[in-house]
């Protein structure tokens, strides 16, 4: 990556950051703090890939975007790269068991390496690992907290079938810590 900047952006899961240069995203964080520690990044000024992820965040939070097609540069081993490029492939409004994804891979008993590799998945929401669960469909760990993945696949699936739409995470709009249940 050449220069790498940064936009942040208010969403119904919180200010998220996004990284990258001007061709490809590289992370996106859910909130600050947890950005990259070994950068100096630039606030960016609007423009290119950072700026279209943004516009695409928007309009998937909005319910008018259900594929993603800025360009994103993950940082990762090749395990990594395959089971993110995997992650792709789910359609939007879908989920897959880590079982699936890694049999999707030709990798059947690699299900523990690939629930790795989700958790390391450094551009969420645009690669969704949200869209992974357990075997038996039950939510597990995600990188932004349960409680985000509960909201990003509640969210898909409602636009998928035509169902108002959640508004937020968060109990009110003023408050800034997910919701517990």
């Amino acid at each position: 990556m050449e220069d790498l900047q940064y936009l942040s952006m208010d969403s119904p899961v919180g200010e998220l950051r996004i990284f990258g240069d001007a061709r490809a995203v590289c992370r996106i964080c859910f909130q600050a703090g947890h950005e990259p520690t070994a950068t100096s990044a630039l606030r960016c000024t609007g423009q290119g890939a950072i700026a279209g992820a943004k516009q695409q965040l928007q309009e998937y939070f909005a319910g008018t975007r259900k594929l993603f097609t800025v360009p994103v540069a993950p940082g990762g081993t090749d395990f990594q790269l395959e089971a993110w490029r995997a992650l792709q492939a789910i359609p939007y409004g879908e989920t897959r068991s880590y079982g699936e994804q890694a049999r999707s891979i030709g990798r059947s008993k690699a299900f523990r390496a690939v629930g790795a590799a989700n958790g390391r998945n450094p551009i969420p929401i645009i690669i969704p690992c949200h869209r992974v669960v357990g075997a038996n469909g039950t939510l597990t760990g995600y990188a932004g907290g349960l409680d985000i993945k509960r909201f990003l696949l509640g969210l898909e699936q409602a636009v998928a079938s035509g169902c108002p739409r959640p508004q937020s995470v968060f109990p009110n709009a003023d408050a800034r810590t997910p919701r517990t249940e």
